[in-house]
């Protein structure tokens, strides 16, 4: 049985270029729980149920049009459908209400996220607090989950997410500098995740429109978390450490601890595999300083994966390539907080401890740790392991070619 409202919600759908699945996913996006399913996307499509007024907040949010209009539709559809009159209104007027015309056009624009969330930078309007303050933490947890998830997986999420506050982004009012550098952190977590994948391209794309983000919202850190990312897939090293002090000087000033923890904790290891020993060592030093002072409830969302363990494989990394004394204790204090369970981030640190123990000389115990890596990575993907066996790959010694050979497998 057809009716006005399912054929809105068809509508909604269509015009933001989305499947049932996609439309769930990004209804899943912006509630934060894995509820919505696509068969229940098709019974609301086909008029088998009416969604509940919570569940309208979150399509509203996901389709970017107002919760008001599509509640009142909502509430007119479940009359008709008690009576039984569900083609009791004229369709296509139902279709030509301002509902249709504005946010959701807007959505469907352009044909990749980048392009809708370039397009949505521009406008604005209005969005409750709560409906903004959960767009807002579903960007950072999936800064978070990137440490756990592998990119496959964290793709479709991310960009989900990416669509869900592109199409919130016309309607932000009071909330659109937030929103919009809640949008810049997906954006360049979808660029990341592109580049684990391949997509080198829609990387630099998603990299782009980030530090649009950035310039739109006055918010510098935002820019050097795109060109931070960047920087492990610039051309030279160079043109890396071009990028990276860059990005150095957009995270200087209070409230940025975190971030330039990480930024100078990248440069240094950039600059050791340059071979400018002094150079990474001076920037490791400032990294746990800035680390020392880090207050990740106060700083950008997006920071939370710069976790202890994410500074111990920057030092291991560091140390290894130089083949410095300090390898040696920087190890053993990594595996004495990894403890017995592997935590977030446990699988990159296990990484770089192979791959530092190797180039450092100690093959046998580089060895043993390269397998420990292999069945993390393998049991918790996430999207910095491909490289990392790339790099133990090309360290393990000749008389280990099965495990080589493993490691390259995973690798690609």
């Amino acid at each position: 049985m057809s009716d006005p409202f399912a054929d809105l919600l068809l509508r909604l759908r269509q015009d933001a270029g989305r499947t049932q699945e996609e439309q769930a996913e990004a209804i899943n996006a912006v509630s934060g729980r894995d509820t919505m399913t696509r068969r229940e996307i098709s019974r609301y499509e086909n008029f088998e149920n009416i969604p509940t007024n919570h569940t309208i907040g979150h399509i509203a949010v996901a389709c970017g049009v107002p919760f008001e209009e599509l509640q009142r539709e909502a509430k007119a559809a479940r009359g008709r459908k008690r009576k039984g009159h569900a083609n009791a209104e004229d369709q296509d007027a139902v279709k030509r209400r301002t509902l249709l015309g504005g946010a959701a056009a807007g959505v469907s624009a352009a044909a990749e996220p980048w392009g809708r969330l370039a397009i949505a930078l521009g406008k604005g309007a209005k969005i409750d607090s709560p409906s903004a303050g959960v767009l807002i933490d579903r960007a950072a947890e999936l800064h978070v989950q990137e440490l756990n998830i592998s990119a496959r997986r964290l793709q479709s999420t991310v960009e989900s997410h990416l669509d869900a506050i592109t199409a919130a982004l016309p309607r932000a009012g009071e909330h659109e500098r937030a929103l919009t550098i809640a949008a810049g952190e997906t954006a360049a977590l979808a660029g990341w995740v592109a580049w684990d994948l391949g997509e080198h391209d829609k990387a630099d794309a998603y990299y782009t429109v980030t530090s649009q983000c950035a310039a739109t919202a006055g918010h510098p850190p935002l820019r050097a978390l795109a060109l931070t990312y960047s920087s492990y897939g610039a051309s030279t090293p160079k043109a890396k450490l071009e990028l990276l002090s860059q990005a150095a000087s957009d995270v200087r000033g209070r409230g940025n601890a975190t971030a330039a923890a990480w930024v100078l904790g990248r440069h240094a290891e950039e600059a050791a595999a340059a071979g400018d020993e002094m150079g990474a060592l001076r920037a490791l030093e400032r990294a746990r300083f800035a680390y020392d002072f880090a207050d990740h409830a106060s700083e950008q969302a997006w920071v939370r994966f710069v976790t202890p363990y994410r500074m111990d494989s920057l030092a291991l990394s560091v140390y290894g390539q130089l083949g410095r004394p300090e390898l040696n204790a920087a190890a053993g204090t990594a595996v004495d907080r990894l403890g017995d369970e592997l935590p977030g981030g446990g699988v990159v640190v296990l990484g770089d401890l192979a791959s530092a123990l190797l180039r450092g000389g100690d093959v046998d115990q580089g060895v043993y740790v390269s397998n420990q890596f292999v069945a993390a990575a393998q049991a918790k993907p996430n999207t910095m392991g491909k490289e990392r066996a790339s790099a133990i790959a090309a360290s393990l010694p000749d008389s280990e070619p099965e495990l080589g050979r493993v490691l390259r497998q995973f690798a690609s």
